[in-house]
Formats: structure tokens, C-alpha cells, sequence
């Protein structure tokens, strides 16, 4: 069949007709798609913004920090100690937070280049510190050598499905800002490199709480069993009550979700005149000591762990505790230094009150 007779056919005519139709809006479509993608494809290829670190990561062993708000402090590797804070008498640091941030660093990738105009760099947080929001990192090995350095700045949502963010960076002396993909959020602050796996007791494990607070009666808080949700308080004195049922369990789970903002060399803090403190037994056999003082308006808090004979389990965590807090005392927050220094007092009421 010809092509004059096939569309002198009426029908064969609109299928024809419907066909070039479908195959224009497909090519339409095909061509739409392409723009689109166009648009949204990234306008400069991923790179990694500090090349040749990945490869040297394995030689670093300080870390130089720069804010305006902390100022400067260091983070470095002592042999046989670990990753130290110099500036707070070599108290360990957390490991976590070194291995973040050194493969952070050497994992940035550029997404696109920003302004290279020194006059708009505050409108990223990318001007210099100490007087700049900027937060400066330096990295090097142990003869003092520079791996990398570059000044970090405010981040934004990129919509990255893993969780990294996009950061603005530039390095120093260099007027190209950028804006990098990063898997890590840089931390000027001295207490966020501080270990602080000191000590973890749950709810859960403790049954008794011996309480001598600075002023005031010494008391006990106890439970029979781990199920029991509240304890007991013994001595009650004479003509009053418990406030609250659950008034015990405060000072009961004191050293529960311990923390800390700072630390000094435990001589440094005098923990005689003034000082409470609480003893924690748990069910399995550990059993530690806070004692805890305020200085000014700081509470100061020292550890020393302990465990009843034959308990294997509950003398390897009282020797791990130990060798940890022995040397320290920690800086608490206010809300924690009053509740290990809870006073009989507080817990109690005259009888028959509401």
C-alpha cells in the first residue's frame, strides 16, 4: 500500500497524525529533561579542597585552634598519652572528636567558589580571627611542619542525604572563599575536646546513695531492688515527712548523666573546708565517691571509685574510673554540683502538710 492511499484512509490518517504527535511531545519531553538536568547539574566538579592531607594524615599530631570567642589552645599527640590538651595540664582529649575532625579536613570537597571580596568575608563568617567570627585551624606533625591550615565559617543546608553540610572556607592570606561539602562541624571550644567518658552509671544499676552534705544531717537513700522506681530515706527525723515520694530519687541518682565544663589538677582545689559527699553502691558492687565542693560560684567535684570483694567486673570499671578521674577535678554545672549536694532538708516537709 501507498502512502496516498494509506492516508486517503480517514482513520490510518489520525493514527498517523496522533503518532507524530506522541513522537514530537516525547522529543519535547527528552529535550525538557535535558535542560533540566542542565540546570541543576553541578557547575564545577567535586574536588577535594585540600589535596595530598588524606595522604598525611597518618603524621599529624597537633591541631592549633583560633577563635574569638575561645581564643587560641591546642589539641596534640603525646607518645604513650594520646591525643592531649596542653593548655589544660595534658588532660586527655577526646579521641572521637580528633578522628572527626582530621578525616573532616582531609574529606572536604569544594561545591562552588564564593566571594573573594575581603569586605563581604563577615557576611560568611569567614574574617580572620581573633577579631573575626572565623575559626582557624592549623594542622602539622611533630617537627612542626604545616599539613594544612584553613579558616572555617558558617554552614548551610545543602540537602545532602548523609547529613554533610555545606561550609564556607577560605584559607589564610588567600582572598577566594568557598563553599565545601563537610562531614564534620569545626569546634572552637576547649571543653568539646575534652574526654568526657569519666563515668557512666545508669538508673538502673545504683541501690544505695550515702549522702554527708557540707551542712546538715547525713542521710541514706536506698531501694530493694532495680524494679522499685523510688527510694527510701533514712533517718527521718522526728515529726516530719518525705515531700515527695520521688524526693529521694534525686539524690539518689546524683552522679547519673555526669558531665563536665572544665577541668583542673585535683591539688588545685581545696576539697577540705566546706566539702559534701556522696557514696554510690550500686547492685553489681561498684561503688563511688564524689566529693564536691564550691569555690566562688563553681562547684568542683573529685572521683575515686571502688568495689566489693569478689566483684571481677565491678573492680575492672573502678580501676578504668580511677585511672581516669585520679588526677582531675571537674568544673560542674551549677544544677549538678547542688543536686550531689542535696540536703536533708530539702527532701522533707512537716508531717501531715500538703
Amino acid at each position: 500500500m501507498d502512502l496516498k492511499t494509506f492516508l486517503g484512509d480517514p482513520r490510518r490518517r489520525k493514527l498517523a497524525i496522533l503518532a507524530a504527535l506522541a513522537v514530537a511531545s516525547l522529543l519535547l519531553a527528552v529535550l525538557a529533561l535535558d535542560q533540566r538536568a542542565a540546570q541543576v547539574a553541578p557547575k564545577y566538579p567535586l574536588q577535594v579542597y585540600l589535596p595530598g592531607l588524606a595522604h598525611e594524615l597518618n603524621q599529624a599530631s597537633h591541631i592549633h585552634i583560633v577563635s574569638k570567642k575561645y581564643g587560641a589552645f591546642d589539641v596534640a599527640f603525646v607518645p604513650m598519652r594520646g591525643w592531649v590538651l596542653p593548655g589544660r595540664d595534658g588532660y586527655p582529649a577526646s579521641f572521637e572528636l580528633v578522628k572527626r575532625t582530621l578525616v573532616g579536613l582531609a574529606a572536604l570537597e569544594t561545591i562552588e567558589p564564593k566571594t573573594a571580596r575581603p569586605e563581604w568575608f563577615h557576611y560568611v563568617g569567614l574574617d580572620g580571627p581573633p577579631k573575626g567570627d572565623g575559626v582557624e585551624i592549623m594542622l602539622s606533625d611533630s617537627k612542626g611542619h604545616m599539613l594544612a591550615t584553613l579558616i572555617a565559617g558558617k554552614s548551610e543546608d545543602i540537602g545532602d542525604a548523609s547529613g554533610a553540610v555545606g561550609l564556607f572556607v577560605r584559607k589564610p592570606g588567600d582572598a577566594q572563599s568557598w563553599l565545601v561539602q563537610s562531614s564534620f562541624e569545626p569546634r572552637a571550644n576547649p571543653a568539646d575536646w575534652m574526654d568526657k567518658q569519666v563515668l557512666d552509671v545508669d538508673r538502673t544499676r545504683i541501690q544505695e546513695v550515702d549522702v554527708r552534705p557540707a551542712a546538715g544531717p547525713a542521710y541514706t537513700v536506698r531501694r530493694d531492688k532495680p524494679s522499685d522506681a523510688d527510694f527510701a530515706l533514712a533517718p527521718i527525723p522526728h515529726g516530719r515527712e518525705v515531700s515527695d515520694p520521688s524526693a529521694p530519687s534525686g539524690a539518689a541518682t546524683a552522679i547519673v548523666g555526669f558531665s563536665f565544663d572544665d577541668t583542673r589538677p585535683a591539688g588545685e582545689i581545696d576539697f577540705g573546708t566546706g566539702a559534701s559527699r556522696t557514696v554510690t553502691h550500686t547492685f553489681d558492687g561498684l561503688i563511688v565517691t564524689v566529693d564536691v565542693v564550691k569555690r566562688g560560684s563553681d562547684y568542683w567535684a573529685r572521683l575515686f571509685a571502688d568495689a566489693v570483694p569478689g566483684k571481677a567486673d565491678a573492680a575492672k570499671e573502678a580501676n578504668e574510673i580511677n585511672a581516669h578521674a585520679a588526677r582531675w577535678a571537674y568544673k560542674l554545672a551549677a544544677y549538678k554540683g547542688a543536686q550531689l549536694a542535696t540536703p536533708l532538708e530539702s527532701l522533707l516537709k512537716p508531717k501531715g502538710k500538703k
